[in-house]
């Protein structure tokens, strides 16, 4: 087989679309539609349902994925042996997470080390949003479910602990919060229920009844912003309320613990560059463990 169509064919798999796939390799649309039926007729099975909303794969086509991965893994590898770039920290490493620990965490330490190496790229994407290993949309992600399936390597990476605050502008305008019946009328900063991905988001849904009126944002980011500049009352990550000496923690016994978990592809965790960057998470986690989940007072 030809590797270069087998390269097309991994890309429109993972893009799930033919034109995604053509940004994504600097092709023409039209050229990787025929590279696809090249590969078909040389294969003599049907590999893509093509759609008019994108790109499903056969039977067959699951198949071949499961197979071109894997020869694509151990490519890399000899590439890297090959080129002598093991002894050195090179390439690009994508990492997906949670936005919370994205913004308020990882840009800080993944920082540190994209500065410590030269000839490392880290891209690092928090989104609200799960990110597939499988179709190579991270080589490393940060998820708050433990997969009960597939082929992954995991680790717990840390708990963390979610609490109740408001800002000090807003307690001054307000009035103090003492007992969860002092909510009653302030405004709730809470996420926007469609964008939820994730069981472990059910936090806000008790809080929620207690305060009618509700401030909805997409984003970690745009909930910790709401509620530093006072508007109202939010559950926020205590390891990023914390950075904050404007923000006040109210009602200390409501408290929430979830759970980060660290995933890398069986394929390519041996690489040096996948390896280096999961490792450091982990240990700048373990690191900074006594900051994930507030201490009862």
């Amino acid at each position: 087989m030809d590797w270069d169509r087998i390269r097309v064919f991994l890309a429109v798999a993972r893009a799930r679309q033919l034109l995604g796939a053509a940004q994504q390799l600097g092709l023409n649309h039209a050229t990787v539609g025929r590279q696809i039926t090249a590969l078909e007729e040389e294969l003599g099975t049907k590999l893509i349902e093509r759609q008019t909303n994108g790109c499903t794969l056969t039977e067959a086509g699951e198949a071949l994925l499961d197979s071109a991965e894997k020869v694509e893994a151990e490519l890399l590898r000899a590439g890297a042996r090959l080129s002598g770039t093991e002894a050195a920290l090179t390439g690009t490493v994508r990492v997906g997470a949670p936005d919370g620990l994205g913004n308020y965490f990882l840009a800080r330490e993944l920082g540190a080390l994209a500065e410590q190496h030269p000839g490392l790229t880290i891209q690092l994407v928090p989104l609200p949003r799960t990110f597939s290993l499988s179709r190579r949309e991270a080589d490393i992600v940060v998820t708050l479910d433990r997969p009960k399936q597939g082929r992954l390597i995991i680790r717990k990476l840390t708990d963390y602990s979610l609490s109740v605050y408001a800002a000090k502008s807003h307690l001054k305008k307000h009035g103090s919060i003492r007992a969860v019946d002092d909510l009653a009328g302030r405004l709730f900063v809470t996420h926007v229920e469609d964008f939820v991905y994730s069981r472990a988001l059910d936090y806000a849904a008790e809080l929620g009844k207690l305060m009618q009126r509700h401030y909805e944002c997409g984003s970690v980011v745009a909930q910790m912003e709401a509620v530093r500049a006072g508007h109202g009352i939010g559950i926020l990550h205590d390891y990023a309320a914390m950075n904050y000496p404007e923000l006040v923690r109210v009602l200390p016994q409501i408290r929430f613990t979830r759970t980060y978990w660290l995933m890398s592809h069986p394929d390519t965790h041996d690489t040096r560059r996948v390896a280096d960057v999961y490792h450091h998470i982990a240990a700048r986690a373990q690191a900074a463990r006594s900051r994930f989940v507030l201490q009862d007072e």
